[in-house]
């Protein structure tokens, strides 16, 4: 199945860029859309939740005149990411102001639900749902979603721990619709390496938190920029669900990453405007060795492309 117009019209790479916890905010989104991949971010990014409205207005005012203004070179479209668990008790809220502003892509997380799907399409919006495993990649489906993400070994934040191989052919076998994948990916090559294997679109996001436009502090950033793959630790302590930190965070906060306990996932809280726990603790891909410095957003698109060109010139060579 050939991919929906918004998942390619003025999209300058076959990438999103994920929304990260707490990091991506209107900036950001706004950077990279300019740029040309998708941007996005966690509609519980912003708090209070009244900000949400705020922040929906800006990025849609603000990219509507970018493109009256390059008219030859318009921006790629945004998504919002949506938590549907049953303890988000801003979902329904965070939702109808998505249908306000008809966001083009939503990303829903940790739940598929029809309801969500229905008022996402009711405007015209797609809805890409995460997975981990090919079950919730069909569950999703079944509910009415339009396309799925991949969410494989060494991705960042809440990931899960089959390879990327394993889980596009998996899902490849029954399903032909959008499907980007997630994990350590963060250089052009990678993103060639992810179409090649049945995926059309890469899904990126750790090295975007070492950007200028980033809502993540210079420490943190930094930290990326020291670190390899070797010191990302794999952790359901922190939010009840598994994903990959950065061990240096997990020092800092006085821990050891290699005895680090089991949490409790029942125990998961993805609720309103309460304070988030482990706030100090950083989610991170393993990707990260690709990454050297701190840069602009722009500027790291711009080294995307020219990756993802050279490496597609090598194989024709």
């Amino acid at each position: 199945m050939a991919l929906p117009d918004i998942l390619k019209t003025n999209l300058r790479l076959p990438v999103v860029g994920s929304p990260l916890f707490i990091i991506s905010h209107p900036p950001l989104v706004l950077a990279q859309c300019k740029a040309g991949i998708v941007g996005s971010f966690p509609a519980l990014n912003a708090r209070p939740a009244s900000q949400l409205d705020e922040w929906l207005a800006q990025i849609t005012e603000e990219l509507a005149a970018h493109d009256a203004a390059n008219p030859h070179a318009k921006a790629a479209p945004f998504a919002v990411n949506q938590i549907v668990h049953k303890s988000n008790t801003r979902l329904e809220e965070d939702l109808a102001l998505c249908v306000k502003y008809k966001v083009p892509i939503v990303i829903s997380s940790l739940g598929a639900v029809e309801e969500v799907n229905q008022a996402v399409h009711s405007y015209g919006g797609i809805v890409l749902h995460d997975i981990i495993h090919d079950r919730h990649a069909r569950n999703a489906i079944r509910r009415g979603a339009d396309g799925l993400i991949a969410v494989a070994a060494g991705a960042g934040g809440h990931a899960g721990t089959l390879s990327p191989f394993a889980l596009i052919q998996e899902i490849r076998q029954w399903f032909d619709g959008p499907l980007l994948l997630s994990g350590a990916i963060a250089n052009g090559g990678a993103v060639l390496a992810a179409q090649a294997m049945g995926a059309d679109m890469a899904y990126i996001g750790s090295p975007f938190i070492a950007t200028r436009e980033a809502r993540a502090r210079e420490d943190y950033k930094q930290m990326i920029v020291d670190s390899k793959a070797a010191d990302i630790v794999y952790s359901n302590l922190f939010t009840g669900v598994h994903g990959n930190y950065l061990k240096g965070s997990v020092e800092k906060a006085g821990m050891d990453p290699n005895n680090l306990p089991e949490s409790d996932p029942s125990k998961m809280n993805f609720g309103g405007d309460k304070s988030k726990a482990w706030k100090d603790i950083w989610g991170c891909g393993q990707g990260i060795g690709a990454v050297d410095s701190v840069v602009g957003a722009a500027e790291l698109v711009d080294r995307l492309a020219r990756e993802y060109e050279d490496a597609k010139k090598k194989l024709a060579a």
